[in-house]
């Protein structure tokens, strides 16, 4: 990888998806592959004026070591350091900005025992939920970017060799992520276009969604009260893309979702994935959902089924959904025409319901809400927030008002406004 690229993409990272403000934290969450990235992300912190750059490494070989070979009682026992560090951060003076550079092996866990992972997952997700909570709520300035290794390319080109691989995978996670020319002003183009349609849907006051496809699908999805439409710009009517203190971020890079929080009790109809999706390190292809008054009540797959299972009972809300995203298949991810098996970028190539927990400001104030206000809102509460794709090439997306008015939103699999 060329150096100037990796530079050019660490500045993509930290400029415009964190949007490092002098005398600000940067705390990098990195893989150990990834360890010449996290330094060219720092460098460029500390010549935007960050007061301190911050790096915890981890290694998902010894993970797979650790989930294999430890009970599963010293696993589930989250130590309290572990749960504070990252809120320790928080509270320094200037703040703390959080950027995840992901990119696993999307089967490291493969032909482990499930329902261990699994009780290990949520004790781990349990014991984060208040940090959770700053970065569901925009507290802080945070942001989700990737960076290839040898196990996820070679998942993803399985007829190359690793390295060219390897390179394959940067080149289109550059490319996609918009990287050519001037990233930061091709970001501020696609905002303002996103912020438009953004608007639009929240000019509508739609009560719920349809969504149909020919695999199917045939979902009608109540939305929230005063939920908002995110994925654009505009501080006053909530989203994502700004902090509560008024500064602006990406928290997906890439991006091409608006979405918003579904009514956790309103969700009725059957809906089809079109994805695999990755879950504690293993697959689930080919799902199915029955959903019944906002509760899934039936599902399968052909791959998967067991863990999938495990993910709707993670807690008593994770059989409800807390967005609903809607993605063009036009998308420039979903052009590609790579399945990625890794969330930050198949989301963003298909639209996509999640399982479990709302984010509070896509309910109009709700990031100055308690959970119990958010719930009567029926934006839904929970350990978990999994995104699963649902999109096709030939979905239509209707939109309906509360006098009964119908929308049209998308038509085979492309946005009418």
């Amino acid at each position: 990888m060329e150096q100037k690229m990796l530079r050019k993409y660490a500045e993509m990272a930290v400029k415009t998806g964190i949007n490092i403000q002098p005398n600000q934290t940067l705390v990098i969450r990195c893989p150990i592959h990834g360890a010449e990235f996290a330094r060219e992300c720092a460098k460029v912190a500390y010549e935007a004026g960050t007061k301190e750059a911050v790096v915890f490494y981890n290694d998902e070989q010894f993970s797979r070591i650790r989930m294999d070979k430890t009970s599963r009682e010293v696993l589930c026992d989250i130590k309290e350091y572990q749960k504070i560090q990252m809120l320790n951060y928080i509270n320094t003076e200037g703040g703390a900005a959080f950027l995840s550079i992901g990119g696993s092996d999307p089967e490291i866990y493969k032909g482990l025992d499930m329902a261990k992972i699994d009780e290990a997952a949520k004790a781990a997700s349990k014991a984060q939920e208040d940090f959770r909570d700053y970065t569901m709520n925009s507290r802080v300035q945070w942001c989700v970017v990737a960076i290839p290794s040898e196990a996820w390319a070679t998942k993803v080109f399985p007829e190359l060799p690793a390295e060219e691989a390897v390179e394959k995978l940067w080149q289109t996670i550059f490319k996609v992520s918009r990287l050519d020319g001037d990233p930061a002003q091709n970001w501020k183009e696609y905002t303002d276009k996103q912020m438009a349609r953004r608007e639009k849907l929240n000019s509508l006051n739609l009560k719920t969604v349809h969504l149909t496809s020919k695999n199917g699908t045939d979902l009608y999805v109540g939305l929230a009260e005063d939920c908002v439409w995110g994925g654009g710009k505009d501080i006053t009517t909530g989203g994502r893309p700004y902090t509560v203190a008024g500064t602006p971020f990406i928290a997906n890079m890439p991006t091409e979702e608006i979405f918003t929080a579904p009514h956790k009790d309103h969700v009725d109809g059957i809906v089809y994935g079109t994805k695999p999706y990755v879950y504690n390190g293993n697959l689930i292809k080919d799902f199915v959902v029955t959903f019944k008054d906002g509760r899934v009540v039936d599902y399968d797959a052909k791959e998967g089924r067991e863990l999938l299972g495990q993910l709707l009972d993670s807690d008593e809300n994770a059989r409800s959904i807390g967005e609903i995203a809607f993605v063009p298949a036009s998308s420039p991810i979903n052009r590609e025409n790579v399945l990625f098996y890794n969330t930050l970028f198949d989301e963003n190539a298909a639209c996509h319901i999640a399982f479990g927990a709302a984010y509070p400001d896509t309910v109009k104030g709700g990031s100055e809400m308690s959970r119990e206000q958010l719930m009567a809102k029926g934006a839904n509460h929970s350990v978990i927030h999994e995104d699963v794709m649902v999109g096709s090439e030939d979905m239509n997306i209707v939109g309906i008002t509360a006098d009964g008015t119908e929308v049209q939103i998308f038509v085979d699999g492309e946005w009418v406004f």
